[in-house]
């Protein structure tokens, strides 16, 4: 919804494609340039802001991702990954992609060209209850639901449900949670850097990786590659039976974890 420059107008549906690598580029930008830093102790993230956590070391001291990733002054000093891969799989792009078909299907879509006055809001809704899947796991639902019956009669898991969907319409408009999935899609440390065994081992700061046991959506077998593969990688195992939501709920073990990495370095 911001305006292009060059009309005026909202960008829209004609927003530039941009990925997970600009964004860090421009945070560094923004701490070099705007802030002076001269140095960052430690990035830590988790799902989308672990894939931005994991890519703040590659760009090191470069202020543009197209020039030099020289990491030998270690402008980056250190990074926590938490719940995400080193790239997007066909697994998480294609949970993305029926989210937006969901958006899609809505009508009120018109190929992107929204009207504001009457957005695709039972799209949006669909794609945020297709996500909120993905976060838990099913004991998650069935411990949090069962087979519980409203007084109208609808499955309480279905009330939930809709209720997200709902609420979510307050915090976002459709075309951005079509591009900011798109973004997601695009994460790939391992693009223009020789693939990612290549990449993760020319890491040269130590990274803790973190992962739920239980994640469907980013399964543990993704950390444990990371890990593997970065020279000075760490990996720690968040216990959860909630799923990709447990980096959220698990605060003393990722608390934790998180501070015996920082003191163990000297961050």
């Amino acid at each position: 919804m911001s305006p292009d420059p060059s009309t005026g107008q909202p960008y829209g549906v004609r927003f530039p494609q941009v990925t997970i690598r600009d964004t860090v580029s421009l945070h560094l930008r923004m701490l070099k340039e705007a802030l002076g830093a001269r140095s960052v102790a430690c990035v830590v993230g988790g799902s989308l802001g672990g894939m931005q956590a994991l890519e703040w070391p590659f760009l090191g001291s470069s202020s543009n991702s197209s020039s030099s990733e020289n990491q030998d002054d270690n402008f980056v000093r250190s990074a926590v990954v938490i719940a995400c891969g080193a790239r997007h799989t066909a697994w998480q792009i294609g949970i993305s992609e029926t989210q937006r078909q969901a958006i899609y299907a809505d009508p009120h879509w018109r190929g992107g060209e929204i009207d504001h006055s009457s957005p695709p809001a039972k799209g949006l809704a669909v794609a945020r209850q297709i996500a909120m899947f993905s976060y838990r796991t099913p004991h998650g639902f069935d411990n949090k639901f069962g087979r519980t019956q409203a007084e109208d009669g609808r499955f309480e898991v279905r009330r939930y449900l809709e209720y997200q969907g709902q609420k979510f319409l307050s915090r976002f408009d459709a075309l951005t949670y079509v591009r900011l999935t798109e973004k997601m899609d695009t994460h790939d440390v391992g693009r223009g850097r020789g693939g990612v065994e290549v990449a993760l081992k020319g890491l040269k700061v130590p990274v803790l990786v973190l992962g739920i046991d239980s994640d469907l959506l980013y399964p543990l077998h993704e950390q444990e590659e990371m890990a593997t593969l970065i020279p000075k990688g760490e990996l720690r195992v968040v216990r959860s039976r909630e799923g990709h939501d447990g980096f959220l709920l698990e605060q003393e073990q990722v608390g934790g974890a998180i501070q015996q990495f920082l003191e163990e370095h000297r961050l």
